[in-house]
């Protein structure tokens, strides 16, 4: 495969004539580039980790708008579900929240409560399957470790199958999805697992993973429109862009 590294002020460079190519890299510059390379990124709707039984995440998930989440009195988790307008944390309560001037009011975002994950791991999904995945932190801190051989791959894989069979016809055919372990001392067991979110796997590292099968689905997940599925246009973000917009 060729490989160019796009200009990052001079939008798709001399990539602009080609067609047929795939992307890797940050939303905010693929939004500048992807029309114009013909390609379709495929992402998770933004409510998707919220539309999960409670079995499958371990909290209450909810989805607000900025100016609705400013009125909470609580501490939570809040993030924006698939940019990174702002950063993903735990705020005191909602007067916490950014403030700055170029953030809407009416920007979805993801609340949820606050909870400690034990063990975090990455998981790369093709056609409903993991292809491969690393453990990449403990705790909250980085803590990068392969999945094969790792002392929870077959629990990982088991919570994997299990959750893909209920809910995997709501993401697309290439995505990353995260899940965790919960801390025994917040649930009150040491073995619940659940999913932390999932993302799109063109902008998503891959740690410790098996690379050629990350390549695998990072390709599906970002490559020439002409061949991006029927089932899979429902979560082409340039679709949904064009939707909101026209």
């Amino acid at each position: 495969m060729d490989v160019e590294v796009l200009p990052s002020h001079g939008g798709a460079g001399t990539a602009m004539g080609r067609r047929g190519g795939h992307y890797y890299g940050g939303p905010a510059f693929a939004a500048r580039v992807a029309d114009a390379l013909e390609v379709a990124l495929l992402e998770p709707s933004d409510d998707w980790l919220a539309t999960l039984p409670h079995a499958y995440t371990g909290r209450r998930i909810a989805m607000a708008t900025l100016g609705e989440a400013r009125s909470l009195l609580r501490p939570a988790f809040v993030k924006p579900p698939s940019d990174k307008s702002f950063e993903a944390a735990v705020y005191p309560d909602g007067s916490c929240l950014p403030t700055e001037p170029e953030l809407s009011l009416g920007v979805p975002v993801q609340i949820s409560d606050v909870v400690t994950w034990a063990a975090e791991f990455r998981l790369y999904l093709l056609d409903g399957e993991v292809r491969t995945g690393s453990q990449y932190a403990t705790f909250g801190r980085l803590d990068v470790e392969r999945l094969g051989g790792h002392r929870c791959e077959a629990a990982v894989q088991e919570f994997a199958e299990g959750f893909l069979a209920m809910c995997g016809g709501g993401l697309p055919s290439a995505v990353v999805v995260d899940v965790g372990l919960l801390a025994a001392s917040e649930h009150g067991t040491a073995d619940q697992w659940a999913v932390v979110e999932a993302s799109m796997a063109w902008f998503s590292s891959c740690y410790a993973a098996d690379p050629d099968r990350v390549l695998d689905v990072v390709l599906r997940s970002a490559g020439p429109r002409t061949r991006m599925t029927e089932r899979d246009s429902q979560f082409c973000r340039n679709n949904r862009n064009a939707h909101l917009t026209g």
